[in-house]
């Protein structure tokens, strides 16, 4: 290229031009055309962008040499550009170091993803599994943290279930008589004990009803009232006693003649026997539970409500929720855990590149403007300015050849 030059213009032109006695065989190097794959691979990862940006150093180093000629404060401006030219060399060991910390951090992240996975799926599974038992657990809290005495009225309902039942099976060959007397027809007992059972579970609630109402009475001390409830205590303590609990006591009866000979239990004794049994049924019930369940279940039936207070929404939401707290707080963690890993992964792939760009821009903005503009090396992709805060440091009037942004 040379050769027909002379000896003078052919020194000032090599040593304006130096790049270009190794920039093809930098180029061709780090290209690798003619390796194997993998080693083309390995040479154009590593080595085609540091060979590049060696090259544009060197060929911007040459007019900003030749510039020092006629600027002002010439030893910062030749610190600025040795210091260009230190940060290129760090620039291009953290791009090594950052394919290999890129490399490091991809491997962490698939290894944590797939654990992640896996737990996930675990955590999944144990839910599933304990659904039954959580769902169970909140419907107990919410039953005890009520206040309507749920667990009263069930209790009494079930009470009321309990007693028609036996009396279905005590009473049932009675009414069977009655009825194939009447008719003159020999009825079905299966036929006879559901309505049977269905009208005795209501005869039973209605004396809860009742005795419940005399309580009222004697609780407001409504002389009136206790008089007329007490009225018709009596009337269903009669109909109970003479057609239920007499028929509850009768069955006793040979189980009284076992044990004693010539035994006979007249109608006062069993009366009096059936008056007991229902007095200290309906004791035993009624303070147990029957005291609190009965006016909740009239409440219901009489539609006055049960006179709670409206739960406000934020607590109806706390009371059941289909996963537990330490399952929504382990996806809250892995979906935190996603995104830190995320932009560690973002920031691990490009910063090592942007700072080798970033190294050689700031050899052009040199020669420009006598100044750097990227401060290096890059710690996160916040410290990478945009192009509006870039025009606007350049445009800022502090003067400094190693002024930086």
């Amino acid at each position: 290229m040379f050769i027909e030059t002379n000896t003078i213009v052919r020194v000032l032109l090599s040593i304006l031009l130096f790049p270009t006695f190794f920039q093809d065989a930098f180029i061709a190097f780090a290209w690798g055309e003619g390796d194997d794959f993998w080693i083309m691979a390995a040479k154009r990862l590593f080595f085609l962008l540091p060979a590049l940006a060696i090259i544009a150093g060197c060929w911007l180093t040459t007019p900003s040499i030749l510039t020092v000629i006629f600027r002002h404060k010439r030893r910062e401006y030749i610190t600025a550009l040795v210091i260009t030219w230190w940060d290129l060399g760090k620039s291009i060991v953290s791009f090594w170091g950052g394919i290999f910390r890129f490399v490091l951090s991809l491997l962490g992240a698939l290894v944590g993803l797939v654990k992640m996975i896996i737990i996930g799926i675990w955590s999944v599974i144990q839910e599933i599994l304990f659904f039954p038992f959580r769902l169970l657990r909140a419907a107990g809290q919410s039953v005890v943290n009520s206040p309507v005495p749920w667990i009263a009225v069930f209790l009494t309902v079930f009470w009321c279930l309990i007693e028609a039942l036996i009396f279905t099976y005590v009473v049932s060959p009675l009414v069977s008589d009655t009825l194939s007397n009447i008719t003159g027809e020999q009825l079905s007992g299966s036929l006879l004990r559901i309505p049977l059972f269905i009208f005795l579970f209501f005869i039973v609630l209605g004396s809860y009803a009742v005795l419940s109402n005399l309580m009222t009475a004697v609780k407001s001390k409504n002389a009136t009232s206790i008089a007329g409830i007490l009225v018709i205590e009596l009337v269903v303590l009669f109909v109970e006693v003479v057609f239920l609990y007499r028929e509850f006591v009768d069955s006793l009866v040979p189980w009284f003649a076992q044990y004693s000979a010539g035994f006979e239990l007249g109608v006062f004794w069993t009366l009096a026997i059936a008056c007991l049994a229902w007095f200290g049924i309906r004791s035993l019930s009624w303070f147990l539970f029957a005291e609190y369940g009965t006016p909740t279940i009239l409440s219901i039936i009489q539609g006055k409500g049960l006179g709670v207070a409206a739960v406000p929404a934020e607590e109806v939401k706390t009371r059941f929720v289909a996963f537990s707290g330490e399952f929504m707080s382990r996806i809250r963690e892995d979906a935190e855990w996603i995104k830190a890993k995320g932009d560690e992964l973002l920031a691990a792939f490009m910063l090592p590149p942007l700072q080798v760009i970033a190294a050689t821009v700031n050899f052009c903005i040199l020669l420009v403007s006598g100044k750097h503009l990227f401060q290096l090396p890059f710690t996160s992709l916040e410290s990478i300015l945009s192009s509006g805060t870039i025009l606007e440091r350049l445009a800022s009037p502090k003067s400094g050849t190693t002024q930086q942004v």
